[in-house]
């Protein structure tokens, strides 16, 4: 596998107190997690916070733990376990701690291994590909407004100007089972990937996004920060 680059960076923005968003970056392994939580009292703070803990330790446990693989789809299994036992602690303690009743999260996980990598999520937060200049996104958001607009009923320029745009269909810890949506795809050198939650790409649109990134995304760390100012400065 080629060497990974990886930066993170966080901020609480200009309209909450709370940050709810949580990371992981563990480049030893290839792993990556983003959640954004949802919920009342900083419940969504506990929730992102355990989406990631969970789905992070499982994962790094699991390799650890691992001798002689012969399995194919022993990282997609993995991550997708992973997921699942996060989705039944949130629901759990959502379930049995009042304050914590109605919290969820979503979720982006991207493992690197061999020359491929695998995408896992679950809600509106988003994995962006930049390759030969060009951005795509390659989750597709479970919300409701992505259903308006897979149908034909909105264009995604519409959708961006929509009130309740960030309500999703799918998320941690709402139910007791989720289906989280997995995928793998073979990576190339000078690839940048870039997970994000919705305080980016709300009020950043993709075109912005890719501008930063050529101007700025051989330098990782100032990419990152530029991402942030732009978002906070647009009100994010």
């Amino acid at each position: 596998m080629s060497q990974l680059l990886m930066t993170g960076i966080t901020d609480t923005g200009r309209v909450r107190q709370e940050n709810e968003d949580s990371i992981a970056l563990e480049p030893e392994i290839g792993l990556v997690v983003l959640a954004d939580g949802m919920g009342g009292h900083q419940a969504g703070e506990v929730a992102s916070r355990m989406a990631v803990d969970v789905i992070t330790r499982h994962v790094m446990e699991t390799f650890a733990n691992a001798r002689n693989v012969d399995d194919n789809a022993f990282e997609t299994k993995t991550v997708l376990e992973a997921i699942h036992l996060a989705n039944g602690a949130i629901h759990e303690l959502a379930s049995t701690k009042t304050e914590c009743a109605g919290m969820g999260s979503t979720v982006v996980v991207t493992l690197f291994y061999g020359n491929k990598m695998c995408v896992a999520h679950v809600g509106d937060s988003r994995l962006y590909r930049f390759r030969g200049g060009a951005l795509e996104q390659l989750t597709l958001d479970h919300s409701v407004i992505q259903e308006l607009v897979s149908r034909g009923l909105m264009t995604m320029e519409e959708a961006r100007k929509t009130i309740g745009k960030n309500l999703v269909t799918r998320a941690l810890g709402v139910d007791a089972a989720v289906k989280p949506d997995i995928s793998e795809h073979p990576f190339q050198d000078e690839d940048i990937y870039l997970l994000c939650s919705d305080g980016l790409n709300d009020v950043v649109p993709d075109g912005d996004i890719e501008m930063m990134l050529m101007e700025y995304g051989r330098n990782l760390d100032a990419a990152a920060q530029r991402m942030v100012d732009t978002a906070n400065d647009r009100g994010g």
